[in-house]
């Protein structure tokens, strides 16, 4: 790191910022990463409780995650995430007489998009009538086109309705799809974010949508490796850092200060630091409803700012069972006819056991737009849960619960219903230098993990142009003006294994 390196403070210790830093820090930029939180992660990390580690959500990813794949890749995780050989699903319901129904989705080895098509086609929870109509949007959606502001008008129910999809064939199928990955009921959803999800996952290459469920606590498989690596790379990571103002800045060789609520004493700043950090440029990585008060006056247009409030919040909640044996051989398992959307096995990865043994099983439901159970308390929905999981296992009739809670992530991702596309930000600003990050942002993908690695990368690019354009020292770029090796730039997203790199429950 040298002298003329440019300083860039980062706002944010989620996905988009560990990426936008790791990138920046990879460029030669000396790189400080400020969290208000005391671990890095957002919505993305782990806890202890009675000795369990608990994610604070259950995150997975598809095969067309190749932003997301590409930063496992840089922290060394890559293995501890692994994907499926093929996109396979069960599918449960109750049953007749207590015995559940169940159905597999698993594509075949057939090219996109027909390569589900043996599943859907054998799917026993819609009609012979109502299978064979699946293909009309099938077909329909190759057609629409998601960055058509027309698009992002429609709701996504609508538009299925109008294509033949009964209430039955859009609950029972088409919402296994879109729910967890938008976090909105199915049919509210905007149409350009559903259609980024079907194309991209289950209309292209016939493995975007093979499923990667993370095999160590996401607190290790994100924060901790992430503070490694930046350590590594000799950037500077402050925990508990409350950011209060990003100011522009006359003094000589600094466009920004960073004011910060109290003095840090992360003896990784420079010791006059004291509450506020000089910045040649700064990346915005929070959510939308933390950075509005941020942004310096100017930065954007008028209005701007003040409509990011109707991006709004929708929540997700996590139902958690402990059984004192095994219920289920699955590690994870869709629900329909029932409240459970999707359950897994968390017994390894939070430290109780194999859950082959004998012992204890761990089991998670993850609700997605949970509107409805944000405010219910955990009896009330242990009252609900434990007997529906009991309809979908029938071993867990005779198991007991040990142990019962939930968590709840009440501003888990933007309300992804239509018109939300018009209200969600550029990457650049006014002011040269500041940037902005998250998945809330305008990355033409929903909001998932994917989405924030994406609009990191794509700030840390932003501010190479930025900061080459004004003479500055060149981020991410040689002595002569080059690209430096190692300098991320976002992956196709038609290119599921492309090597430069939410959907998931939640992504």
């Amino acid at each position: 790191m040298r002298p003329q390196d440019p300083r860039v403070v980062v706002i944010g210790g989620g996905l988009a910022g560990i990426t936008a830093a790791i990138a920046l820090a990879e460029s030669g930029a000396q790189v400080t990463l400020l969290e208000a939180r005391p671990r890095l992660g957002g919505a993305t990390c782990s806890f202890t409780r009675d000795g369990l580690t608990v994610d604070t959500g259950q995150h997975i990813f598809l095969g067309c995650c190749s932003a997301y794949r590409g930063l496992l890749g840089k922290l060394g995780m890559t293995a501890h995430a692994p994907l499926q050989d093929r996109f396979d699903v069960t599918v449960l319901a109750p049953g007749p007489a207590g015995q559940p129904r169940q159905a597999r989705l698993r594509r075949t080895a057939l090219p996109g998009p027909l390569h589900m098509l043996p599943a859907l086609g054998r799917y026993p929870f819609l009609t012979r009538a109502e299978r064979a109509r699946v293909a009309l949007p099938a077909l329909a959606m190759r057609r629409v086109d998601p960055a058509d502001p027309g698009v992002d008008a429609q709701r996504f129910g609508d538009w299925l309705a109008a294509r033949g999809q009964s209430e039955r064939a859009r609950r029972a199928l088409w919402d296994l799809f879109t729910v967890s990955a938008l976090n909105i009921a199915g049919d509210d959803a905007s149409l350009a974010l559903a259609a980024t999800v079907v194309k991209t996952g289950l209309l292209g290459k016939n493995n975007a949508a093979d499923i990667g469920v993370p095999a160590l606590p996401l607190g290790e498989l994100h924060g901790d490796a992430a503070a490694t690596l930046l350590a590594r790379l000799g950037a500077r990571v402050a925990l508990s850092a409350k950011v209060t103002a990003i100011e522009t800045s006359q003094e000589s060789g600094a466009r920004f200060r960073v004011r910060l609520a109290r003095p840090t004493d992360d003896a990784s700043l420079p010791a006059e630091a004291g509450v506020v950090l000089g910045a040649d440029a700064v990346v915005l990585a929070v959510p939308h409803e933390k950075a509005a008060p941020l942004v310096p006056p100017d930065a954007l247009p008028s209005g701007t700012v003040a409509a990011w409030s109707g991006l709004g919040a929708s929540p997700i909640v996590n139902v958690h069972v402990i059984y004192d044996r095994p219920v289920t051989s699955l590690k994870f398992a869709a629900g329909i006819d029932s409240p459970v959307q999707w359950v897994f096995d968390r017994t390894s990865i939070s430290g109780l056991g194999d859950g082959r043994s004998g012992g204890p099983q761990y089991l998670a439901i993850s609700l997605s737009a949970a509107d409805e159970y944000e405010e219910v308390p955990a009896a009330r929905l242990r009252e609900q849960f434990v007997p529906a999981l009991a309809e979908l296992f029938p071993a867990a009739r005779d198991a007991r619960v040990t142990e019962f809670f939930v968590t709840r992530e009440r501003r888990a991702t933007f309300r992804q219903v239509p018109g939300t596309g018009a209200l969600r930000p550029k990457t650049g600003t006014r002011l040269p230098g500041l940037v902005l990050a998250g998945a809330w942002t305008d990355t033409g993908w929903p909001d998932t993990m994917e989405g924030a690695v994406r609009s990191g990368l794509s700030a840390a690019i932003e501010l190479r142009q930025t900061l080459l354009a004004s003479g500055s020292a060149a981020v991410g770029s040689g002595p002569d003006g080059e690209p430096a090796q190692g300098t991320a730039e976002p992956a196709d997203p038609s290119e599921p294994n492309a090597s430069a790199s939410t959907i998931g429950v939640r992504q």
